[in-house]
């Protein structure tokens, strides 16, 4: 078994151990998780609200940095499951921290970008910071969301631990401002396992602004 699925193993059992310990799934305390109940949430920079079908755990960031319009989930540890959520980034805003002296960039958020020019951004974003050695756009097409005509990416990648996963994303810009909702995860049980709860959170989605 290679380190990153050592790791993975051991952030599944974090996660489990995080459910059972936190108390009225409110985010903070002392793990790394907290419990997210069946209910109403509201998400990332609080602009959004969505309703999972079962209980998730949030955590702390690992792909995208820890910036306010972004939150992440996950059922099983973060290395075989996740949820992302990008809420409101404003034009000139990027997903993650990164100096401007680095070598390589992922390109930030313009308000005028396309559903290419963001699909381009998110595959950037895990070639850069994610390790993908290799990544596959399935589908591009368009989808409603959030009462706009948003769109949704299909994509599949290798990273460096020799696992393949697959992902999706359901996004749109409302008022020059990004929103989306990603699912990513391990191709082989876990996409699968997790996509009708991903299905239910994206069609229960509501703006709050």
């Amino acid at each position: 078994m290679n380190a990153r699925l050592k790791i993975a193993f051991l952030a599944t059992a974090l996660a489990v151990s995080a459910c059972s310990s936190v108390d009225g799934g409110d985010y903070g305390g002392y793990s790394d998780y907290s419990l997210v109940r069946v209910r109403r949430v509201n998400v990332g920079d609080d602009s959004l609200s969505v309703a999972p079908p079962r209980p998730w755990n949030r955590h702390r960031p690992i792909l995208f940095e820890d910036i306010r319009a972004v939150e992440d989930w996950t059922l099983n540890g973060p290395l075989l499951d996740g949820m992302s959520f990008v809420t409101g980034l404003r034009d000139g805003k990027s997903l993650i921290r990164q100096r401007r002296t680095a070598s390589q960039q992922v390109p930030i958020f313009r308000s005028n970008m396309t559903p290419p020019e963001i699909a381009a951004m998110i595959e950037s974003l895990y070639r850069v910071r994610g390790g993908a050695v290799d990544f596959r756009t399935v589908s591009l097409q368009p989808r409603p969301f959030l009462g706009t005509n948003g769109f949704q990416l299909d994509y599949e990648h290798l990273d460096d631990d020799e696992l393949w996963r697959r992902g999706r994303v359901v996004g749109t810009v409302i008022n020059g401002e990004l929103y989306l909702i990603l699912l990513d995860a391990a191709k082989s049980h876990y996409f699968d396992a997790t996509l009708p709860d991903f299905e239910a959170v994206v069609a229960s989605a509501q703006l709050r602004r």
